[in-house]
C-alpha cells in the first residue's frame, strides 16, 4: 500500500528537495502527494516539474489532506514547531528536519503531542545515516571499542556561500547552536546517552558583520553515564584544512574516528587494543553525489526507508521525538551556560 507524503518546504535548492528523489528507489512505498512553500510563482512551475497534483503556499492545507500519511518538514528552523505541531495535531505521522525545535517549551509540546496523538517521529539528522557514521555505529553496537571514555564530534562550515541561496538565516536569523551544532551534540548522544552538564563558550565571527548572534562554539559535555565529551561548531570562519564534521571515540578496546564532508565522501580510522599492530585500520567512504545541494540525497533516502520500516512493522523511529528534544535542551544549556558562565545542568524529562 503506497504512503501518501506531503512535503513543506520545497525550495529546489535545500534538503526538500530531496523528497523527488524517493519516487526512484524501487523498494519505496512513497508517494509525492503534496508539496507546500512560501512562493507560489516557484512552486507552481516546480510542481508541474516534479509530476505533482497538488500544490499550496498554506501549509494547513497540506496536513489536513486526507490522502497525506506522512508530513516532512523541511522548512526555516524556527517555523519547524508550528509545521510539526499542525501535522500531529491533523493525525500525521512526521519526518522533520533538523532541528527539531529552537526552544525547550516546543520540544516539550511536541513530545506530548506524538504521545497523545498516537504518531510517529522522525528527526532527519542526516549525520545519523551517512555511511561512515553508520559504519562506526557498526563497530560499537559489536563491542569492538569496549566501554566508551570520552568522545568529541565537530562540524566546521563556511557559511558565507550558505547564506546567498537560504537568505532566511540572516533575515531570521538562524540560530546556530540548533541549526549548526544540533548535529555533533546528537551524533554524541548517539553514541553516550543523555547529557547531564554542559559548560560553553559562544563567540561572533568577524566574516560575517550582517549576522547579529554569536555563531562559532565550544562545548564541554558531562554525560549521565559518568563520560566526558566535547562538541565544537564554527560558521563563521574560514573553513580548515580538515573535514567538515567529524567524530571520535575513545574505548577501553579501541579509539575510532569518522569524518564527512559535504560532497566529497570520508573516511573511518580505527585502532584496536587487541591488536598487534597499532596502525590504524582505515575505510574510505566515497562520495554520494545526488541532485541535493548538500549531497545528502542518499542519506536522506536512508532515514526514510527506516522511517518506511518504522510504519511498516510498529517500530519507533531513532532519532525519535524525545531525541530531537533532549538535542535541543543540549543547545538550551549551553545558551544559559554562555549566558552565566557557568556549567548548567540539561533538562532531561521529557
Amino acid at each position: 500500500m503506497a504512503i501518501g507524503l506531503g512535503v513543506i518546504g520545497m525550495n529546489p535548492t535545500n534538503m526538500g528537495s530531496t523528497a523527488t528523489l524517493l519516487k526512484d528507489v524501487p523498494d519505496f512505498k512513497y508517494e509525492l502527494r503534496a508539496i507546500c512553500a512560501k512562493r507560489a510563482d516557484v512552486l507552481e512551475g516546480y510542481a508541474a516539474q516534479i509530476g505533482v497534483g497538488f500544490w499550496t503556499t498554506d501549509y494547513q492545507e497540506l496536513v489536513a489532506r486526507d490522502d497525506i500519511d506522512v508530513v516532512a518538514v523541511y522548512s526555516p528552523d524556527h517555523l519547524h514547531a508550528e509545521h510539526c505541531a499542525a501535522a500531529i495535531e491533523a493525525g500525521k505521522h512526521v519526518v522533520c528536519t533538523k532541528p527539531m525545535v529552537t526552544n525547550l517549551d516546543d520540544a516539550k509540546r511536541l513530545v506530548e503531542l506524538v504521545r497523545e496523538k498516537g504518531v510517529k517521529f522522525l528527526v532527519g539528522q542526516t549525520m545519523r545515516f551517512d555511511l561512515q557514521f553508520q559504519t562506526m555505529r557498526r563497530f560499537f553496537d559489536d563491542g569492538e571499542l569496549g566501554e566508551i571514555m570520552a568522545a568529541e564530534a565537530y562540524y566546521a562550515h563556511d557559511l558565507r556561500d550558505v547564506y546567498d541561496f537560504t537568505p532566511w538565516r540572516l533575515q531570521v536569523p538562524q540560530d546556530l547552536m540548533f541549526g549548526g551544532v544540533v548535529h555533533p551534540v546528537d551524533i554524541l548522544r548517539c553514541f553516550l546517552g543523555d547529557v547531564e552538564e554542559v559548560h560553553a563558550y559562544g563567540a561572533k565571527g568577524k566574516l560575517t558583520p550582517e549576522y547579529p548572534k554569536m555563531n562559532n562554539f565550544f562545548l564541554n559535555l558531562k554525560f549521565i553515564n559518568g563520560q566526558i565529551a566535547r562538541a565544537m561548531g564554527l560558521y563563521d570562519i574560514v573553513h580548515p584544512p580538515m573535514p567538515m564534521m567529524q567524530v571520535s571515540l575513545y574505548g577501553t578496546g579501541g579509539t575510532m574516528i569518522g569524518d564527512f564532508t559535504d560532497n566529497k565522501g570520508g573516511q573511518v580510522k580505527l585502532i584496536l587494543d587487541k591488536m598487534a599492530a597499532k596502525e590504524p585500520l582505515e575505510m574510505t567512504c566515497p562520495p554520494e553525489i545526488d541532485t541535493s545541494v548538500y549531497g545528502h540525497g542518499q542519506t536522506v533516502i536512508r532515514y526514510m526507508r527506516h522511517f518506511q520500516n518504522c510504519l511498516e512493522e510498529d517500530l519507533e523511529p531513532s532519532p525519535n521525538a524525545v531525541d530531537g528534544a533532549k538535542s535541543v535542551a543540549v543547545g538550551v544549556a549551553a545558551w544559559e551556560s554562555i549566558r552565566t558562565g557557568q556549567p548548567v545542568k540539561v533538562f532531561n524529562d521529557f
